[in-house]
């Protein structure tokens, strides 16, 4: 984790929309957002390889991991903005993205989060 997270307004927000690198490109372009990572999340499989995740066995979404400053972006802004970047209702496919690993998914890292993710489904 980088350092930003040890301030106190720094925190942490995972997502999954679709293929990482379009998903963290949305992300960095918002103001208040301090870094991004991407990665696997969700699997059976310790440090998958990217052709393990792509066969569908190992269970793993392509997920950005997001730091952000939340005295600029609130954590429910960006759960807007997850919304509005992919079509949550297309199982396992983002546009001609096809596979279990594009799926939809906010991953919390507190409640919360977790009350927030659950409000914006509604």
């Amino acid at each position: 984790m980088t350092k930003s997270i040890l301030e106190p307004n720094h925190h942490v927000a995972t997502f999954a929309a679709g293929c990482f690198w379009s998903v963290q490109l949305h992300f960095q372009r918002r103001s208040g957002v301090l870094d991004t990572t991407v990665g696997y999340i969700n699997g059976r499989v310790a440090h998958p390889t990217y052709r393990q995740v792509c066969s569908g066995e190992t269970g793993h979404a392509e997920a950005v991991q997001v730091v952000f400053d939340d005295s600029i972006v609130s954590f429910e802004e960006l759960v807007d903005l997850f919304w509005s970047i992919h079509d949550p209702t297309t199982l396992n496919r983002q546009k001609n993205d096809v596979g279990t690993q594009y799926r939809s998914g906010i991953y919390v890292h507190n409640d919360n989060q977790r009350h927030a993710a659950v409000v914006s489904k509604a």
